[in-house]
């Protein structure tokens, strides 16, 4: 008899489920993160080689899959993820799915943004042994091709095969006292939010997202410009302008020497990640245990966070980089038009949780007015097309769960004029853990479609609001359409637990996976 299984909600393939992220296991005492970081700091031998580096065969690989003898490939270079088995925060059963084989694939899926180089260098066997096909842009088969590090990360090992017609071009042209750049990409109505800019020292660095695929232009320009760059983007034509100002007004003869990437055209998720130094401005508390940071951008950086994207936080934590995802926000929840433009479009606001005994938010919180934290280009995959002709739309937050949320809400408040309903459910456990409560409420009052409905599951005796946790009764209660048949959006973010029963509730209550998306946090 067959035993055909129950549809998941989402689909497992689906990059919804993807951008949740791996669900956590508990940790045995003692194997924390920093307690990893102090077991490669002892010099203990935690590769079984006593310090030697060696080739390693596909046939050797495949032989060190067990749990308590593992080796997996990423990128060409094997490690001994054995020591590593009972700190790893998504559990060994997910690490031996990469047992004894190459694992890239499976990596780059689940966590592509972290620097596995570092938490694992003491894990390092060696490279695997034979040739290494790269496949270019022109489709041609590159062999024995040099592993090169791209932005201070590992550059994938195997590019894809796109169509070269597809790909973008440039050209370049010069005035008396500024050099201006033409990217051509073929796409109507491009967003600006599509274009990364960075000039640090003579480095140039602009990425351009087309569809999955990224355009990289990466140059070391032939001469000093001035830090302001002017990015211009001509929607009906998909052409982009990137104008720099010429330091000393001198001609130039090239535009400068051509970087490792440059001219490449790969899918998104084969790119590494690109992180700019940005500086901290302000924190102020939101509750006891939240604060608002603010950062600013450097002066030559051109990056606008897309709605529902999340960048990534990356520290040096005792010489090992760990970064942590967190969602943008707005500097409040209700539009403020007080602040100039162009100082907003310079700034991220970034709500955080600090947990005391956490290994990570302690650090950020540490961090004083003036002091630099690493920033990565925007992740994500919402996309606001996903609100057109919608008619009610319902926002699931628990907790630090509301930071995709708010952003959403002011632009869509603000632009969808067809919105009949607007309606924030926000699950916490006391009063005293609801962010921005006023805010909320303010917002009720200002804006007749939006209304808001507070949770909790440890409520005192004077909460005269809902009780409990999400439960069918309460979001069957809660999400109602305005008329039959209507087109509805429900986002979902918070807790994975929070995320993943949501997400079964709604499918037992008819909601199809077209109409729920989540948020990471």
């Amino acid at each position: 008899m067959l035993n055909i299984p129950t549809p998941s909600f989402p689909a497992p393939s689906s990059q919804q489920r993807v951008s949740i992220g791996r669900s956590k296991v508990p940790l045995k005492p003692g194997r924390s993160l920093m307690d990893w970081i102090r077991l490669t700091k002892s010099g203990k031998d935690l590769t079984g080689l006593r310090g030697r580096l060696i080739e390693v065969t596909e046939e050797e690989l495949a032989k060190h899959n067990k749990k308590d003898d593992c080796w997996i490939c990423i990128r060409g270079m094997v490690y001994n993820i054995t020591p590593y088995m009972e700190y790893h925060p998504g559990g060994e059963e997910e690490l031996m799915k990469a047992a004894g084989v190459d694992g890239t694939d499976l990596f780059d899926q689940v966590h592509r943004w972290v620097n596995y180089e570092s938490m694992l260098k003491e894990c390092l066997i060696g490279k695997m042994a034979g040739k290494l096909s790269f496949v270019s842009t022109d489709g041609v088969s590159v062999e024995n091709k040099e592993i090169k590090y791209l932005n201070g990360s590992l550059a994938t090992g195997k590019m894809s095969v796109i169509n070269k017609e597809a790909q973008p071009r440039y050209d370049w042209f010069q005035a008396d006292s500024s050099v201006t750049i033409s990217i051509y990409t073929k796409q109507k109505n491009i967003s600006s939010e599509l274009v990364i800019v960075d000039h640090e020292e003579s480095i140039l660095r602009g990425e351009i997202i087309v569809g999955d695929y990224s355009y990289l232009l990466h140059i070391e320009l032939s001469h000093a410009i001035l830090n302001s760059i002017e990015v211009n983007i001509t929607g009906k034509s998909g052409k982009i302008e990137i104008r720099m100002q010429k330091k000393d007004l001198i001609f130039w003869k090239t535009l400068g020497k051509l970087l490792e990437g440059h001219n490449s055209f790969l899918k998104c998720f084969e790119r590494a990640l690109c992180y700019r130094k940005c500086r901290l401005v302000s924190k102020s508390n939101i509750n006891y245990n939240t604060k608002l940071f603010c950062f600013e951008l450097p002066q030559g950086c051109h990056l606008k966070v897309p709605v529902g994207h999340h960048v990534y936080l990356k520290l040096d934590i005792s010489g090992i980089d760990i970064a942590k995802p967190y969602t943008p926000i707005s500097s409040c929840l209700l539009l403020n038009n007080e602040c100039p433009l162009n100082l907003i479009e310079k700034r991220l606001y970034l709500m955080i949780k600090v947990y005391p005994s956490g290994n990570f938010t302690p650090h950020i919180d540490s961090l004083a007015t003036g002091d630099y934290i690493s920033i990565s280009n925007p992740q994500g995959d919402f996309s606001m097309t996903r609100t057109e002709r919608v008619v009610d739309i319902f926002l699931l937050a628990a907790g630090t769960g509301i930071t995709p949320m708010v952003r959403l809400l002011q632009c869509i408040l603000k632009d969808l004029s067809n919105l009949q309903t607007v309606k924030l459910i926000f699950f916490n456990k006391k009063q005293e853990d609801i962010l921005w409560k006023e805010q909320v409420e303010e917002l009720c009052l200002t804006e007749k479609r939006f209304n808001a409905q507070f949770v909790l599951s440890e409520a005192d005796n004077i909460w005269a609001g809902y009780r409990g946790q999400i439960s069918s009764s309460l979001l069957s209660e809660s999400i109602v359409r305005s008329k039959e048949g209507c087109k509805v959006l429900i986002c979902i973010c918070g807790p994975n637990a929070f995320v993943d029963q949501g997400t079964r509730l709604l499918q037992d209550l008819g909601f199809s996976k077209e109409e729920v998306f989540i948020f990471k946090e």
